[in-house]
């Protein structure tokens, strides 16, 4: 049996599913770390052949390395490997992996995707095309690169999500952000060029250092976008069609990029801009499965369950790359209006007669429930067709038929 230890601090439903196909591996006995208590988890991933151990801050690589020295025990003696999906969780799991010798991503490597100014330092100096970036500790520096590059992004180095990510358009905007936010050496600020055109993904898979699979997917419009507009719902599409010339640059940089980061093996997410001049410019990379239903859009497009695919790609580092037999796509449906709750939710009856069997999945959203904190929004339909203009049909029907409505 291989034993397998899994970081979740909270009993989200998006981590619970990778631990879940983790559970489900044939010859795997699963540990789960976590902040919540036991009772917070659903009966499958509790008691039985679950064991468990809570830590106050799940986050924190001293508290993770004592529990999982604790579940070695139960685990058979010996933990095999150490995994997790949130973002936050990547530096701290590699920092365990190495004092406790467990097979995996090491520390300076998951600082390469964790750390955003260092990333693109490394990516820019292995000549891949990336947005323009400064680390600034002080005003003067901040000032000084904004001088030279508006508009602008600022973000915090170690951000995840696009959460407090900010457009820059001006140099006193600047100056009023740092107001409230001095940078200093212990907590910086990173810098970007703002690029303009069409944001896409490109996710990965990298088994013992090669690339075995890819996807790419477009955004419309950017995530930053609908971070600064609430009201916006958005849409993301994963084109069955994607080993043609028009994406032949990104395939050969996204391999390049990663292989200078130092994956070796995982799935990783990298997003990146076409820019209306039809150059390419790499973004970020994370060094973790896509959040936001993409890894369901991945199964969805390759009849392929991706969360068992990623669980046996982290515990065995083996991988059979599926063919793309379908295009898919997300409409996120987010809550209009100033409230805190869902109101009513409008145009449900029209989209149903306008998709009709394209809708594989959804979460609709529920009147009564509050509103959602993160950019994701209130529900989801996730749509599927083996043509590409279908879906993209399909996709801009949806946000436009269904209102989200909000009240206090």
């Amino acid at each position: 049996m291989r034993a397998v230890v899994f970081g979740a601090p909270g009993a989200l439903e998006s981590s619970l599913r990778f631990a879940r196909a983790v559970a489900e591996l044939e010859g795997v006995c699963l540990g789960i770390v976590s902040q919540q208590e036991l009772g917070s988890f659903p009966e499958d991933l509790r008691g039985g052949e679950v064991a468990y151990e809570r830590v106050e801050d799940a986050l924190d690589a001293d508290q993770l390395a004592v529990a999982v020295r604790r579940l070695a025990g139960p685990l058979g003696g010996e933990v095999h490997a150490l995994v997790g999906i949130l973002e936050q969780l990547q530096e701290p799991l590699a920092l365990v992996r190495e004092r406790l010798r467990i097979r995996g991503m090491a520390y300076e490597t998951a600082k390469n995707f964790r750390d955003k100014a260092r990333m693109k330092t490394l990516l820019r100096r292995h000549d891949l095309p990336c947005a323009r970036h400064q680390l600034a500790t002080t005003a003067e520096e901040a000032l000084a690169f904004a001088a030279e590059c508006l508009p602008l992004v600022a973000k915090p180095p170690d951000g995840a999500g696009a959460k407090a990510t900010f457009r820059v358009d001006d140099a006193e905007q600047l100056a009023s952000y740092m107001r409230a936010a001095p940078p200093s050496e212990a907590s910086p600020l990173l810098l970007e060029e703002f690029l303009t055109g069409t944001e896409h993904s490109f996710d990965a898979v990298t088994v013992g250092g090669l690339p075995v699979f890819h996807s790419i997917s477009r955004y419309a419009p950017t995530p930053l976008e609908v971070m600064e507009a609430p009201w916006i719902q958005w849409t993301v599409l994963l084109p069955r069609e994607i080993d043609g010339p028009e994406y032949e640059d990104v395939r050969a940089a996204g391999v390049r990029a990663l292989q200078v980061l130092g994956m070796f093996s995982g799935l990783s997410h990298m997003e990146w801009f076409r820019r209306p001049d039809g150059s390419i410019a790499l973004s970020e990379v994370a060094a973790r499965p896509p959040g936001a239903q993409f890894t369901s859009l991945l199964s969805w497009a390759h009849d392929r369950d991706f969360y068992a695919a990623w669980a046996e790609l982290m515990v065995f580092e083996r991988f059979d790359p599926p063919a793309r037999v379908h295009a898919t796509g997300a409409a996120y449906l987010r809550g209009q209006g100033g409230g805190d709750r869902v109101r009513a939710v409008h145009g449900l009856e029209a989209a149903r007669d306008a998709l009709g069997d394209l809708v594989v999945e959804a979460k609709l959203p529920q009147v009564g429930q509050p509103r959602a904190s993160s950019y994701e929004g209130e529900g989801y339909l996730i749509l599927r067709h083996p043509e590409t203009a279908v879906v993209e049909d399909g996709l801009r029907r949806a946000v436009a038929t269904i209102r989200v409505e909000l009240s206090r």
